[in-house]
């Protein structure tokens, strides 16, 4: 007898990843799509993706989703949705119930990327641990007593949105002084022209290549978002006592050059034993994080849906 597989789908502003896992975990199928600009193809394309995955595989037994976005948990629709504000207040559900015929299960992409790195990543065997993936914005996700945390409404988890600056630059969340607005990757290329003056148009990746050479100003704009996202860890460490901390996200690819002075400052702001008992360590999954947990977040809640 066959065994059931689980399908999970991440949206991404650029790219829609998704995938299957099998019953133990394994993906045993990964693609991607670029990502439609308006709600409308998005389920059109949604749509076409399943089907062409239930046709390939009639063994799918549910299916999770990854938005971006700040999810209500009780209406069952993204809010707000800073990189991809056409799915704002979009009522998810009857869309997708057109063309969707197994259980599924929607959930912020950052919540599901945490969850991806708990079951199949860097976090496997932890039982409180936080996920940070650092790239556009700041995206983030806690597991709590080997469960993920999602809040009263859905809202829990956004440590990109804790105020690191209380005079920082405005953040699209409508505060000030974000983890998201200090540690960007918008903001490695600001700290950069302020410091050297330069009027070039500039990538973070291009900052990086820069302080590779030895250009004191490159290597300063990483270090002071390092110095902020330090202060972010240590919010987390002080706050929950995890066992681990992962990053990840394009800008981690940084490596030292951000790790190092995050590293030096959550030490200094975050109690002695706390630190101490708390390993930060990269992400294992990358771009796959997220379709991966949404995976896993179906194979959990059916499970559960079964037993009931």
């Amino acid at each position: 007898m066959n065994q059931s597989l689980y399908a999970g789908f991440d949206l991404g502003g650029t790219q829609l990843k998704y995938g299957l896992i099998s019953q133990t975990g394994d993906i045993v199928f990964e693609g991607k799509a670029g990502t439609p600009p308006d709600v409308v193809n998005l389920m059109r394309l949604l749509e076409t993706v399943w089907e062409e995955l239930a046709g390939m595989h009639p063994t799918i037994g549910a299916a999770g989703f990854g938005f971006p976005g700040v999810f209500n948990l009780k209406e069952q629709r993204i809010r707000q949705s800073p990189n991809y504000p056409d799915i704002d207040n979009f009522d998810l559900r009857p869309a997708l119930d057109r063309f969707m015929n197994v259980p599924y299960w929607i959930n912020n992409d950052a919540n599901m990327a945490a969850f991806g790195e708990f079951r199949g990543g860097s976090g496997r065997g932890a039982q409180t641990m936080v996920l940070l993936t650092i790239g556009t914005g700041v995206g983030s996700g806690l597991i709590l007593n080997g469960e993920l945390y999602q809040g009263s409404c859905g809202f829990g988890g956004e440590l990109g949105h804790a105020v690191v600056n209380p005079d920082g630059d405005v953040c699209n969340c409508g505060s000030y002084g974000c983890l998201e607005t200090e540690v960007s990757a918008s903001k490695i290329v600001k700290n950069y022209k302020g410091l050297s003056e330069s009027t070039d148009d500039l990538t973070s990746e291009d900052v990086y290549k820069k302080s590779i050479k030895g250009d004191q100003a490159a290597r300063e704009a990483f270090a002071a978002a390092g110095r902020y996202l330090g202060i972010g860890l240590a919010l987390a460490i002080n706050l929950l006592n995890p066992e681990r901390i992962i990053l990840g996200g394009g800008v981690m690819k940084a490596g030292d050059l951000l790790h190092q002075p995050a590293i030096r400052e959550a030490e200094r702001r975050s109690f002695k034993d706390s630190f101490n008992c708390c390993s930060i360590v990269e992400a294992e999954l990358g771009n796959r994080a997220g379709f991966v947990g949404s995976a896993h977040w179906a194979r959990r809640n059916f499970g559960q849906e079964k037993k009931s």
